[in-house]
């Protein structure tokens, strides 16, 4: 009765230390440390009854919690930041399985002290005490990991001397060890690095990995064989378990090697897909268009509750995008706990969104060169953390190809505005017109002949401001009619380096909107004394090329009277 109550009180306070630490640090992922509870409850219940006496329950009670601690490991190592790549851990696993079940048949079981030692137990035990090994091999400062390890190689412990020293308290107090261990390895903060989510690694297929897994799957069968060979079949059960485990082992890693396979495929055909619309696209909004059906087809449904393409060249919305943290040396960080582990990766993460949700963020970057666009911009996601992990990678060559796409956009409206440009100076050089185009911050990109010789000057210097033209008394009130949207008409005065004014009209178009201009279209017609708008002074330069000098305007005012 006294030991029932003990089991009990273990198994009762493990479980909820369990619970307490999944409570409170908030794992990633929750089902491994949950299936741990429930396997340390199952075993407690085990323990109770085998305590009474009741054998056939304990064992099935036992058999359950193999079950739900193999889930558990199983779920650390799935998409873990400590492993990875679980395929040499199975590998590794199913060739230690069938390695131990040779040295059971061919060692163990002939010697009749071990007789009162379950087989099934102790293949178990190593199993389960090789997967919490590799946990710890692969971050050895994690002190959870440590202490699962520890509560496997109690459990191992227990399982072989207790039945030996005849269920004395030394053997017993292994069990202990277990109870404890499990429970503290939830309430300390490390047991969050265990379900970290991390994208998936590509494990190259080598000749060796397919010896190994032949030699794991075919030694339960050949061990069979020997047997029954040699006489009467005395492990049977043994290697029929073996082979289970094995064969279950092998499945798996043909099933991850599949899984891997068809995720690349996918990935694959969602960036060539992605990549014919954007070198398709002629315009920003095309981009972000282009953007957000890549980004559907690269993750899963349902995973993506936000997509933002975020450019500070003012075409794109910058909404939600957060700074990045100064962290020299690195283009990868969690904002807040950056951590080594996240170096030479080219996005970072912000703050939580809310329950399992994140916000990823890629910078438009060039890749391989990691040449930042002059603009910036990046590719912000909010959705769930496991799916953007897994699509990390490819979610960067994406913003990777954006950038090329938004570039190679920009690039062709300069050329459109050069040859634009050239062809106004071309055509507007042969003629009498008066006019200029504005940019948006009141620069004269392009002046004709005749602004020139209106004001009395050379060629103008480059970034000239349209107000350096225009009389002091005048300049507020043409920045303000070209602050207005729309078309219309002021008048100003324009001084000359002589010292006389020439009073003109100015007229404006807004074509600041226009892909091609991009700014303000700026005529100016000289006003006489009588305030009537009078033709500017024939162009000789070009009398003997064209049949006359005059434009359409000219020659409609010219036969009016």
């Amino acid at each position: 009765m006294l030991r029932a109550i003990e089991w009990i009180l273990l198994g009762s306070g493990s479980v909820g230390a369990i619970l307490w630490g999944v409570h409170r640090h908030r794992p990633a992922r929750r089902a491994p440390w949950l299936l741990l509870a429930g396997a340390v409850a199952t075993l407690a219940i085990g323990d109770v009854f085998y305590a009474y006496q009741r054998m056939a329950v304990a064992d099935t009670a036992y058999l359950a919690m193999f079950a739900l601690v193999a889930l558990s490991l199983l779920q650390f190592t799935r998409g873990g930041a400590l492993l990875v790549d679980r395929a040499r851990l199975i590998d590794l696993v199913a060739f230690a399985c069938s390695g131990m079940l040779v040295v059971w048949v061919f060692v163990i079981s002939v010697d009749s002290r071990f007789d009162l030692v379950s087989p099934a137990d102790v293949i178990g035990d190593l199993l389960l005490l090789g997967v919490a090994v590799r946990l710890v091999a692969a971050d050895r400062t994690n002190v959870a990991a440590i202490l699962l390890v520890a509560g496997s190689a109690g459990m191992l412990t227990g399982d072989v001397f207790y039945p030996l020293s005849g269920e004395s308290p030394a053997a017993e107090s292994a069990y202990v060890l277990l109870y404890l261990a499990w429970g503290l390895s939830a309430l300390h903060p490390s047991m969050i690095r265990l379900t970290e989510p991390r994208p998936a690694r590509m494990s190259p297929w080598r000749f060796r990995d397919t010896v190994l897994l032949a030699l794991s799957a075919a030694t339960p069968p050949c061990v069979l064989i020997i047997e029954a060979v040699s006489g009467p079949v005395r492990n049977g059960l043994v290697i029929a378990v073996t082979g289970a485990i094995t064969l279950l082992l092998t499945i798996t890693r043909l099933a991850d090697a599949v899984h891997q396979h068809s995720q690349a495929l996918s990935r694959e055909r969602g960036l060539r897909a992605a990549n014919t619309a954007l070198v398709a696209a002629a315009d920003a909004p095309a981009v972000e268009r282009a953007v957000r059906a890549a980004v559907t087809r690269l993750l899963p449904p349902g995973s993506v509750r936000r997509v933002i393409l975020a450019t500070d060249d003012g075409r794109l919305s910058l909404e939600g995008l957060p700074a990045a943290p100064s962290d020299a040396g690195t283009h990868s960080w969690w904002t807040g706990t950056a951590t080594p582990s996240e170096a030479g990766t080219h996005s970072w993460w912000t703050g939580t969104a809310g329950g399992d949700e994140r916000t990823l963020i890629c910078p438009l970057r060039l890749e391989p060169l990691a040449v930042a666009r002059p603009s910036g911009g990046a590719l912000v996601i909010t959705g769930r953390r496991e799916a953007l992990t897994a699509g990390r990678d490819a979610l960067e060559v994406l913003a990777g190809e954006t950038a090329l796409a938004l570039d190679r956009i920009t690039l062709v409206e300069a050329v459109g505005r050069r040859d634009s440009d050239l062809y106004l100076r071309a055509v507007t050089g042969n003629t009498a017109e008066i006019m200029a185009v504005v940019d948006s911050d009141h620069r004269i990109r392009y002046a004709s002949p005749g602004l020139r010789r209106l004001i009395g000057g050379g060629d103008l210097p480059p970034l000239t401001a349209l107000d350096d033209l225009i009389h002091s008394d005048d300049q507020e009130a043409v920045r303000r009619a070209l602050r207005a949207e729309g078309d219309g008409t002021v008048y100003c005065a324009l001084p000359r380096p002589d010292g006389t004014h020439v009073f003109v009209a100015m007229s404006y178009r807004d074509l600041r909107h226009d892909r091609l201009v991009q700014g303000l279209v700026v005529t100016l017609r000289p006003v006489g004394n009588s305030g009537a708008v009078t033709d500017p002074a024939p162009h000789h330069e070009h009398q003997g090329e064209l049949p006359a000098w005059v434009n359409r305007r000219s020659a409609r005012d010219k036969f009016r009277y």
